[in-house]
């Protein structure tokens, strides 16, 4: 049987994975976009420093030295993967690249964002 302790640290590396695992996605969209011409290629480092912050970050808040810590890494992942949700939206409303191509990068954006939403709100409220 598994303790709410153990439960947390099994969810702690749920969001890590998936967060890595969408950086690795966003990496491949990068090289995808350096080889395009024109705004694409101009804004292909933004989505790529902060797609792959998320995970950076987070993994920064498991080592966190305090709660605080933990809770400002948490919430600058948030930044990140919003801001990440951000660029992918523009890329499909500007038409630089087909919705449909995004649209399961969009969608794991979005939950990304829910789940550190959840994470921040759940870290603030537990002090």
């Amino acid at each position: 049987m598994i303790n709410e302790a153990q439960q947390g640290i099994v969810r702690e590396k749920d969001i890590q994975e998936r967060a890595f695992s969408f950086a690795c996605r966003i990496v491949k969209f990068y090289q995808f976009l350096a080889k395009q011409k024109g705004a694409g290629e101009a804004l292909a480092r933004q989505i790529l420093s902060s797609g792959t912050s998320i995970g950076a970050n987070l993994e920064e808040a498991t080592a966190g030295q305090s709660r605080a810590d933990f809770i400002s890494k948490c919430n600058i992942a948030l930044k990140e993967a919003r801001e990440t949700h951000y660029w992918l939206r523009l890329f499909t409303e500007t038409g630089i690249v087909p919705a449909e191509k995004l649209d399961a990068l969009l969608s794991e954006s979005n939950e990304l964002v829910a789940i550190l939403t959840a994470i921040v709100r759940n870290a603030r409220i537990s002090k």
